[in-house]
């Protein structure tokens, strides 16, 4: 599966790379992109299920990275007010 890391900054400043098992999270995100904490949170979720899906339906199993992914964000995500910026989208 092609695989995708999405680069985004965080409201506090911080930068996270997130893991992507599947080219799905560009029908998400865009490099550029502005989104507020809460809604960037709900469009990583349903992207990443969708990859890990993917993963299932070619592999037999779903993509335990692309889990570990949306644990990431939810985890980065706690406590943050503002907009999460997406900075670049790479193989």
């Amino acid at each position: 599966m092609p695989e995708r890391y999405v680069s985004v900054r965080w409201p506090d400043g911080q930068a996270q790379e997130i893991y992507s098992p599947s080219t799905v999270i560009e029908d998400w995100f865009h490099a550029g992109q502005t989104l507020p904490v809460a809604e960037f949170v709900i469009r990583s979720r349903a992207a990443l299920s969708i990859a890990s899906d993917r993963v299932k339906a070619a592999y037999g199993f779903p993509c335990s990275r692309a889990a570990a992914s949306i644990a990431a964000v939810s985890a980065h995500a706690e406590n943050q007010e503002g907009d999460v910026i997406v900075e670049r989208i790479a193989p």
